[in-house]
């Protein structure tokens, strides 16, 4: 059975993102509040709700804080730590999980308890085309967090801003939870020792090729973003921001955030399009990016005078 307690858990998340998308589009022609200057309670719940969902140069929305706020954040640069999590997590469920559907091993008896208590039960009917997929998408999860730790490296080059440090832990918290929900999908058991016969199916080649696709415009696009900081020599200059222009760009705002939403849904496409769980997690994708891409591309319009009007924030032509 799909484990139900996974699927409310993602669609809740999901639903609290697109609220927040919701209340920040309505209230996004108002003045924002700065807490603590006679805005009262309701003032500081504001200031609250809007430093909790910007970071980096957006924050610049949220005027001057008062002291105890600025506590709670730290270098945006720590994304960093995202993925070096990642890899390490979720390239250990790789190796177990490779371990169990190959080589005739068991799960840790602490992942079979977690799938017990998820609902996961361990006598599910043994579908290896099931095993195969969710594989394959831990496989392509971990690769995914390989490139984007090599990029927090060695491509991107972070300015001084800052992120809160709820939305710190909560990106700590993600990136092992996301690698989990992928090996819920299959029951504890995996394949008992069993051999798996492995069927490539068609998609698997379609996801995967949307993966490729959608890797591939997401790096150009963080490139194209570093050398607005840099000089022809890989140097560099500058800290302060700029309008990017090329490739995915000339339609949207955040085309990097875009190409996130695709990457998930690529590895929704390798499950087989079936798998509810996974449809609430590219909802909770969708709503989480669209929420940073609205923030953007309003610092964009309102410190750029001259920003390309044509431009959506997310999704090109539509949102």
């Amino acid at each position: 059975a799909m484990p139900g307690v996974l699927v409310a858990a993602w669609a809740l998340l999901a639903a609290a993102f697109l609220a927040a998308l919701l209340l920040l589009l309505l209230l996004r022609r108002a003045p924002v509040r700065r807490p603590g200057h006679g805005d009262g309670f309701s003032g500081v719940v504001s200031g609250l709700f809007q430093d909790l969902i910007r970071y980096g140069k957006t924050k610049r929305g949220c005027g001057q804080r008062p002291a105890w706020l600025r506590l709670l954040q730290v270098p945006k640069r720590w994304f960093t730590h995202f993925y070096v999590v990642s890899v390490l997590w979720n390239g250990f469920l790789l190796i177990w999980l490779f371990r169990a559907e190959f080589l005739g091993g068991s799960l840790p008896s602490c992942i079979q308890y977690v799938h017990r208590v998820l609902g996961r039960d361990s006598q599910s009917e043994d579908t290896g085309n099931e095993h195969f997929s969710a594989l394959l998408v831990l496989l392509l999860l971990w690769l995914h967090s390989c490139r984007r730790l090599a990029e927090c490296l060695w491509t991107s080059v972070f300015s001084n801003g800052v992120i809160h440090i709820v939305q710190y832990c909560f990106g700590l918290a993600y990136y092992i939870t996301i690698g989990s929900t992928v090996l819920c999908q299959v029951p504890t058991n995996v394949r008992n020792g069993k051999e798996l016969s492995v069927q490539i199916c068609w998609y698997h080649i379609v996801g995967v090729t949307m993966y490729i696709w959608a890797s591939l415009h997401q790096h150009k696009c963080l490139v194209i973003l570093a050398n607005l900081r840099k000089s022809k020599s890989g140097k560099v200059v500058s800290l302060s921001h700029s309008v990017p222009f090329g490739d995915w760009f000339e339609r949207v705002s955040c085309p990097h955030y875009f190409a996130e939403l695709l990457i998930y849904v690529s590895m929704a496409i390798v499950l087989g399009f079936h798998n509810v769980t996974w449809w609430c997690v590219v909802m909770y994708v969708l709503f989480n990016q669209a929420l940073a891409a609205v923030l953007c591309h309003e610092f964009y319009q309102k410190n750029f005078s001259s920003y390309p009007k044509h431009r959506k924030a997310f999704i090109p032509f539509v949102f």
